[in-house]
Parts: C-alpha cells; sequence; structure tokens
C-alpha cells in the first residue's frame, strides 16, 4: 500500500475499542519514529509522556471536555513543549552533537553561539510558540508512522493545557502540555471511518513559482 493510500485509511478516530491494546514494541517504535522528526536546529524543544493508566486517562478525560478516546484509546501520547530553551540545554545538545559525530565540541563554537543568540532574541511567550510548533511537527510524524502499521490516532486540541500541566506535573518541569495523540484501535461502531474524505482541491492550495 502506498503512502497516499494509507493516508487515506487514516482519520481522526472518534470511537476506539477499548479492548484492543496497541502493543508495546509497536508504541516503541512510534516514539521512535517521533524521535526522528524534524525540528529547528535539531534541539528538539518538547518530550513525550506516554500514559496508559486508567485512573489517570480518566483523569485527562475530564480535562479534555468529557470525550470517550481519553479513556478508551490504548494509550495517550502527551507532546509538552518546554518553556524555555537555555543555554545550558543548548551545551547538552552540542556536547551530544559532538559525541556522536566524534568531532571536537569546539568545532561546533559558532553554530553554539547563533542558537544562543537567537533563542535570547525571543521573548518567553515566542520561546514557548517556537518550541509548541516544534512539537506539532513530531505530532505529524507520528501520524504517518501510524497509519504506515495502521494504528488508528485521535489528535486532539481539546483539552485544558494548564490542567494537564498540573496532573502530569509538567510544570515543575519547565514543560507545558501542547497536543495530544490517542492512539489505539478504531471500533467497529465508529461510524466516521467510512466518511469519505473533504479536501480542498489541491490547486486551489498550491501555488507553483517555477523558474525558467
Amino acid at each position: 500500500m502506498s503512502l497516499l493510500h494509507k493516508l487515506q485509511w487514516r482519520y481522526a478516530t472518534k470511537k476506539f475499542d477499548p479492548t484492543k491494546d496497541v502493543p508495546e514494541e509497536q508504541v516503541t517504535e512510534l516514539l521512535k519514529a517521533m524521535n526522528l522528526s524534524a525540528s529547528s536546529y535539531g534541539l528538539q524543544p518538547y518530550e513525550f509522556i506516554v500514559v496508559k493508566d486508567n485512573n489517570l486517562q480518566a483523569r485527562l478525560r475530564e480535562a479534555s471536555f468529557d470525550q470517550s478516546q481519553l479513556t478508551d484509546a490504548s494509550h495517550v501520547i502527551v507532546i509538552a513543549a518546554r518553556k524555555t530553551t537555555t543555554p545550558k540545554d543548548i551545551r547538552a545538545y552540542i556536547e551530544n552533537i559532538a559525541r556522536i559525530r566524534d568531532m571536537d565540541v569546539s568545532l561546533l563554537s559558532d553554530f553554539e553561539a547563533s542558537m544562543n543568540q537567537a533563542l535570547a532574541a525571543k521573548s518567553l511567550d515566542e520561546q514557548l510558540a517556537w518550541a509548541t510548533n516544534q512539537a506539532f511537527i513530531s505530532l505529524g510524524t507520528l501520524l504517518l508512522a501510524a497509519a504506515d502499521v495502521k494504528i488508528d490516532v485521535c489528535p486532539m486540541g481539546g483539552f485544558e493545557p494548564d490542567r494537564y500541566d498540573e496532573i502530569l506535573g509538567l510544570k515543575d518541569r519547565g514543560l507545558h502540555a501542547a497536543v495530544i495523540a490517542a492512539i489505539g484501535y478504531r471500533s467497529q461502531e465508529d461510524e466516521t471511518q467510512h466518511f469519505k474524505k473533504v479536501r480542498k482541491h489541491l490547486d486551489d492550495i498550491t501555488e507553483l513559482r517555477y523558474g525558467d
């Protein structure tokens, strides 16, 4: 099945089958795919909180306008954006690059300085907005990876981020819930799986500016 066919197959699942769990090895594969997502500078200013706990999922449901996906899905992945990216964070990233690529850290000094300068120029609100943008890229990667192995996902923005921060203890870790994704397997009772996809015509949202 081609990538386009897999994207036609996927949809924002409204009803999950609560009797079916995603195997942990497949959850790990999805997380590995998310970890390979593109991010600005490669800094990955976010963390993935994976929830599989009936009591905790019930509490998250209360903070998500009582949406059943939170408790019926196999797992809930909360993508939390880092509120600030500090020089210490950047230094740790630089040292990791040097270690993995087996190079002298001094060769990365200009790159480190440019990141520090760019992040220092942002207000706290701008830093969080920037990190949130990166978090959403990883969500897109999750949707692709899950469709590839026919795991259903419902990406969700309908929740109370501050309550999530409190429930999951994110505030003290400098994190803020950006977006969530319920993963599992669709219920046969979910009628929306049979709906035809509705998208704008590609020509209506594409402008080609090619040279000679």
